[in-house]
């Protein structure tokens, strides 16, 4: 009964885990035309979070809090796209 719960209770928190990384996801919000290179590396950089989603997905969320710190990387990544973007515009 022990082992049954563990695993519901380390699915949900997986689930919320997952869920909650979806709405963080790197934004993609440089113009293509403007910027079609630094917007192509923004797509890139969700591409990779997905990857890097289903990863976690894969071996059940135990990265050891690598997978999660690589995705903040990729969010990170993303907003100094978006200012290198608008610093190119002024």
């Amino acid at each position: 009964m022990k082992r049954i719960f563990a695993c519901a209770a380390s699915m949900v928190t997986g689930m919320a885990i997952a869920g909650g990384m979806a709405l963080a996801r790197p934004a993609e919000n440089v113009s293509p035309r403007r910027h079609p290179n630094i917007a192509a590396a923004q797509r890139f950089t969700d591409l990779a979070f997905e990857k890097m989603t289903a990863a976690q997905e894969a071996n059940e969320f135990d990265m050891a809090g690598h997978a999660a710190k690589a995705k903040d990387a990729l969010r990170l990544a993303s907003e100094e796209m978006k200012l290198a973007a608008e610093t190119a515009n002024r």
